[in-house]
């Protein structure tokens, strides 16, 4: 009786390690089924990294850019626009944001002075109580440019965290595509030709993020 208890123990044990490799071998499979090969540097391996701002500001700024050098409007032209109707100015021109619609404008100007990288510009037929500046750098604020298309919205990001990083991002590679050959210890007095974007706050007060900047 003792060996039939044996036996029976030893079958069991048996049946056991066998329906348990069963089991591991059918998962192994299963989980070879559901497994992707994921070739090294294809679409499906970038996809896989984290995400980068700096590489997504270098891919969109070149069709931002040309976004704002071909809907550039005169500064004077877009301020007599604004002065006679706003509303019917910022639908014509601009592209509505979250808070103020973004600008893309064009001039010719007379550097008056600058501080901290924002210089005061003097342009041609402008009232004496328009201010109209621009960022230089080397710290170049706020997302007037990620948000220059209306094509970049905060839905296409996993928090608002990179929504903000892209704005920076974009903004540094406008930096060196735009104002590395800019000499600022002698742009005061000089003449400009400037293209970029601002956000319509303050009507009387223009803060432009350029994307062109040529020193004459």
């Amino acid at each position: 009786m003792h060996t039939n208890l044996s036996n029976q123990r030893v079958s069991r044990k048996r049946k056991w390690v066998l329906g348990t490799a069963v089991f591991t071998a059918i998962l192994v499979i299963a989980m070879g089924l559901n497994t992707k090969v994921i070739v090294n540097g294809s679409s499906e391996d970038l996809r896989q990294q984290s995400f980068s701002p700096d590489r997504y500001a270098q891919k969109e700024y070149p069709s931002i850019r040309d976004f704002v050098l071909n809907k550039a409007v005169d500064a004077e032209t877009l301020l007599t626009a604004l002065q006679t109707n706003k509303k019917s100015a910022i639908e014509k021109y601009g592209v509505k944001s979250g808070i103020g619609a973004i600008i893309p404008v064009k001039l010719d100007a007379v550097v008056e002075s600058g501080r901290s990288g924002i210089y005061t510009l003097k342009v041609t037929n402008m009232p004496e109580k328009q201010t109209i500046r621009v960022q230089v750098g080397p710290a170049i604020n706020g997302t007037a440019l990620r948000d220059a298309t209306g094509k970049i919205s905060f839905e296409q990001f996993t928090n608002q965290i990179q929504y903000q990083n892209v704005g920076a991002a974009i903004n540094r590679v406008m930096k060196t595509d735009a104002l590395q050959h800019v000499d600022q210890t002698t742009l005061v007095g000089k003449q400009v030709f400037v293209v970029g974007v601002f956000r319509l706050i303050n009507p009387k007060n223009w803060l432009i993020t350029p994307v062109r900047f040529d020193v004459k």
